[in-house]
């Protein structure tokens, strides 16, 4: 083992000691103390970083004049140097890709020709990590912006300067790797101005939506990449349906609950994905009831599930959707019948359709203030939710064939 080794080997041994009684500590310390403390730590985190940095740096030297076989990466068995990084510091894949793009960026190549040790791209920035000012996060943020970029060696020197110096402190401070990720970007847009638009016309090209086709799983896949300003308009609309000052709360899909069972409030236990996968079944059903899309046969486009009317109401059996021969679920069947209408249509050995009725599952807004007037609150004994708070639920369900009516209607909070 080298001298480096050894004395990182032998300043961990001493870390973990400290950290053992030092964590314990912490807890009775004051909030000034536990900051500085705090600070402390991060500065070792980042002296660190560097070690870590310049090793990968020292590899990725090695393996550009290496042939395949003889490469670090090869003998140690990984693919590339992203996983050898990752195997070797416990890393996520993500920080383990951020240490290769620093290393690229901070070191000290050799000329071929002259033995010469070349200056890395970044030298400001590299002095900054060694001495602890910058870690890999601020690194990494400065990196990745000028990745790819056209600005002239002498315009990309200027701008390390001047991002090492705010990495190291101004007046008011050093500054996070995200506020040198944004001031790296201004230095970017200042000296290539023309920059912005390759990268849009990148963008168009790579925009895109797939939708796959369902799995075993009972899922569809969805993927692709929106831009900026499509993106932007997606999170205003989760935004509108998530706001607590919405007059209607955000539905939610649930799993399905027993026949017979009762139905009981619970509390919102579904992740981040999964409100926003709800949220955008409300935003995809109100732009189609909302009269501005295009109209699909002579009416708006409107999803339509067949489902026998013996198994929607029993819960067994399955129900399809136009277009897809995989089945789906009487939940899901569910799930429409509950937010839009139930059409039924009686059909003759045949197929002959004898008869076809709407019955349509929204109370109106008539319909809703004789109720309130009827009921004044919410009818859950010792519940007083005002009406306005409340929804009008079906006594008997609507998908089990209860009408939209009345006698047949309750404010339930």
């Amino acid at each position: 083992m080298t001298h480096l080794a050894d004395a990182l080997a032998e300043l961990g041994d001493a870390l973990a000691g400290l950290s053992a009684s030092g964590c314990e500590a912490l807890r009775g310390a004051g909030d000034a103390d536990v900051l500085s403390a705090l600070a402390a730590a991060a500065r070792i985190r980042r002296l660190a970083e560097a070690v870590v940095v310049e090793a990968t740096a020292v590899i990725v030297e090695r393996d550009e004049t290496a042939p395949h076989a003889d490469r670090v990466t090869t003998r140690y068995g990984c693919r590339n140097l992203g996983e050898l990084v990752q195997r070797a510091t416990r890393v996520s894949g993500r920080t383990a890709a951020d240490v290769v793009t620093a290393a690229k960026a901070v070191r000290r190549s050799t000329a071929p020709s002259t033995g010469e040790t070349l200056p890395p791209q970044f030298p400001a920035m590299r002095d900054a990590l060694v001495a602890g000012d910058a870690g890999l996060d601020g690194i990494a943020a400065v990196t990745s912006v000028f990745r790819g970029s056209l600005v002239g060696r002498e315009a990309l020197l200027a701008a390390d300067v001047e991002l090492a110096s705010a990495a190291r402190g101004s007046e008011a401070g050093p500054v996070s790797a995200d506020e040198l990720r944004a001031m790296a970007q201004v230095w970017a847009a200042f000296l290539d101005p023309d920059g912005a638009e390759p990268a849009e016309t990148r963008a168009m090209r790579k925009r895109g939506l797939t939708i796959g086709r369902q799995g075993a799983d009972g899922l569809v896949p969805l993927r692709g990449a929106l831009l900026p300003e499509v993106a932007a308009q997606l999170q205003l609309g989760f935004d509108s349906v998530l706001n607590p000052k919405a007059n209607d709360p955000a539905p939610c899909f649930a799993e399905a609950a027993e026949p017979d069972g009762p139905v009981e409030a619970a509390a919102d236990t579904r992740t981040a994905a999964q409100r926003r996968h709800d949220e955008l079944a409300v935003l995809l059903g109100a732009a189609s009831s909302s009269g501005q899309l295009p109209m699909l046969g002579g009416a708006a486009p409107t999803l339509v599930v067949h489902v026998r009317e013996e198994d929607l109401a029993s819960g067994s059996g399955y129900a399809h959707l136009p277009g897809d021969d995989v089945p789906i679920s009487i939940a899901a069947a569910r799930h429409l019948a509950c937010a839009g209408a139930v059409q039924r249509v009686v059909t003759g050995e045949s197929g002959r359709i004898l008869s076809i009725g709407t019955l349509d599952r929204i109370f109106t807004h008539h319909q809703r203030r004789a109720i309130t007037l009827r009921d004044g609150e919410c009818l859950i004994p010792g519940c007083d939710v005002p009406p306005q708070w409340c929804e009008i639920h079906h006594v008997q369900e609507h998908s089990r064939g209860g009408p939209t009516h009345t006698d047949n209607g309750v404010l339930l909070c």
